[in-house]
């Protein structure tokens, strides 16, 4: 299971300057991964690249065993004409729908099952959504900024619990909070925009697992080092 870049590059139409060239990473699933990098530099642009929900692109990408690419992002809207449960149940994939009721209460959203979309709030509208990619079938999910407006202890557990109820996946995940890139993740694709650097270093981040206690000198070390890279 891999995703490869080679020298990737994108413009966007009608733009003076590429807003990257010279992309080159390996993604490797399984395993939860991420990107990291100042904004602007095109952490989305890449992603929705890697997704094939954008076109365009210069290089090449080879995927092998990572064919199904699904992406989803912070503000993203559920149908606000059905319940949670309704809508989960008809996206779910016919293997998605027993890890429904464990997904209702990872996320603490089993009381809003039969509540609509538009009247929860930014975080539990995050957390929804999140939960209808995690029931359809993946090979790599990518998560940009996808917890934002939940609470940090919330989004860690979260985050821990992704890790331990889908091992055979692979997960790239966007947020510009370096300390929890730095400990939940595995490699770290660090996108920069400085002319005169490469523009995208991998750093090996803390990994951390459910049920294992963080490594304050490791945590330190890979948050030191993307931090720098970036």
């Amino acid at each position: 299971m891999e995703l490869e870049g080679q020298d990737i590059a994108y413009r966007y139409p009608n733009a003076a300057a590429d807003l990257f060239e010279g992309l080159d990473f390996r993604i490797r699933g399984p395993g939860f991964h991420a990107l990291f990098g100042p904004s602007g530099v095109g952490k989305s642009t890449l992603a929705r690249l890697l997704s094939g929900s954008l076109a365009g692109q210069r290089g090449r990408l080879n995927a092998r065993g990572m064919d199904r690419v699904l992406y989803t992002y912070n503000l993203e809207r559920l149908p606000g004409w059905t319940t949670l449960r309704e809508h989960f149940e008809e996206t779910a994939s016919a293997s998605g729908r027993p890890r429904l009721e464990t997904l209702l209460d990872t996320f603490d959203i089993r009381p809003l099952a039969d509540a609509r979309f538009p009247r929860l709030s930014l975080g539990q509208q995050n957390r929804a959504n999140l939960v209808r990619y995690l029931l359809q079938e993946f090979d790599l999910l990518i998560m940009d900024e996808s917890l934002a407006n939940v609470d940090e202890a919330t989004r860690h557990r979260i985050l821990l619990r992704i890790k331990a109820l889908f091992p055979e996946r692979c997960f790239l995940y966007i947020s510009h909070n370096v300390a929890e890139v730095a400990r939940f993740c595995g490699d770290v694709l660090v996108l920069r925009g400085h002319p005169k650097r490469p523009p995208l270093v991998v750093v090996p981040g803390g990994d951390q697992r459910e049920g294992a206690e963080p490594d304050p000198a490791r945590l330190e070390r890979a948050m030191l080092a993307i931090v720098h890279a970036a």
